[in-house]
C-alpha cells in the first residue's frame, strides 16, 4: 500500500499549464524495477503526461499510414522530449534525483522494448487504461495520443491507479490488425504483454509493409479505428 506524500507543488501545476499539457499525473512505482539515475539508483516515483496527435491525421490511417501520419508522429515525439528534457531540468535545479525516459526509443532490440513501459507509469498515474490494442486509451483524448514520462524522487501526490479495462467488449481494433499480432484479451495490471500483442508479428509486418515510414516504426491503423478516439474527432466537430 503507497505511502500518502505531501500534495504536488504549486509550481508543477503552473509549469503544466504553461507548457499546455492537459493530461498528467504522478504515480508510485515503488513496487517496479524502475530505470536507475546517473548514481545507479532506482528512482522511485515518475511524472507521466500525454500529448494529443492531431484527430483529423488519426482518423485517416485506418487502412494504413501514410505521410502526414509519420510526420505527426515525429512532431509529437520531439515535443515530448523537449518537454521531458525541460522538466527534468526543472526538477533536478530544485535538488532531487531526476531520469527522463526518451519516447519510442528500443532499448533491447531482441524483445522490442525501451528501459520501462511509458503505459505502465501512466496506468498507475491514473491517465487511463490499456486497450486490447496494448496502447494506452484516456477518456480525453482516446488512445490518440503519445506519453512521456521522468522519474524522479520528490514527493508528488500520487493518482488514483486504474487497475480495470473499459473496452467492453469491444473488438475493433483486433479485427482491424493486418498483422494478426492483437491477441483480443482484455488488460488488467500484471497481465503480459504477449498476452494481448504479438510484438514480433507486429513489428515483421510493420517493417515489411510499411518501412518507409521511419522504418517500419508507425503503422496505427488498430488506433485509428478505436471507438475511443473517434469520439474525440466528433468532439472537435
Amino acid at each position: 500500500m503507497s505511502t500518502p506524500h505531501p500534495s504536488t507543488p504549486a509550481w508543477l501545476d503552473q509549469w503544466m499549464s504553461i507548457h499546455v499539457i492537459e493530461l498528467w499525473g504522478a504515480a508510485d512505482l515503488r513496487d517496479f524495477a524502475t530505470p536507475e539515475d546517473a548514481g545507479g539508483q532506482r528512482l522511485p516515483f515518475a511524472l507521466s503526461w500525454a500529448i494529443p496527435m492531431n484527430p483529423r491525421i488519426m482518423a485517416s490511417i485506418q487502412k494504413g499510414p501514410n505521410q502526414a501520419y509519420a510526420d505527426e508522429y515525429a512532431r509529437v515525439n520531439d515535443r515530448l522530449n523537449e518537454v521531458a528534457r525541460v522538466l527534468a531540468e526543472t526538477i533536478e535545479s530544485r535538488g532531487f534525483r531526476v531520469r527522463a525516459l526518451a519516447a519510442s526509443e528500443r532499448t533491447d532490440t531482441v524483445n522490442i522494448k525501451g528501459d520501462f513501459p511509458h503505459k505502465t507509469a501512466a496506468t498507475r498515474a491514473g491517465l487511463g487504461w490499456i486497450g486490447r490494442h496494448c496502447q494506452l486509451i484516456s477518456r480525453k483524448f482516446g488512445s490518440w495520443m503519445r506519453l512521456g514520462t521522468v522519474f524522479t524522487d520528490m514527493a508528488l501526490s500520487f493518482g488514483k491507479p486504474i487497475e480495470r479495462s473499459f473496452c467492453g467488449r469491444c473488438m475493433r481494433c483486433v479485427e482491424a490488425c493486418p498483422a494478426k499480432a492483437l491477441q483480443g484479451n482484455a488488460w488488467h495490471p500484471g497481465l503480459e504483454r504477449e498476452k494481448i500483442l504479438d510484438v514480433s508479428a507486429c513489428d515483421r509486418w510493420k517493417k515489411k509493409n510499411y518501412f518507409k515510414y521511419h522504418q517500419g516504426h508507425n503503422c496505427g491503423i488498430c488506433s485509428s479505428v478505436c471507438p475511443y478516439g473517434r469520439k474525440v474527432l466528433k468532439r472537435q466537430r
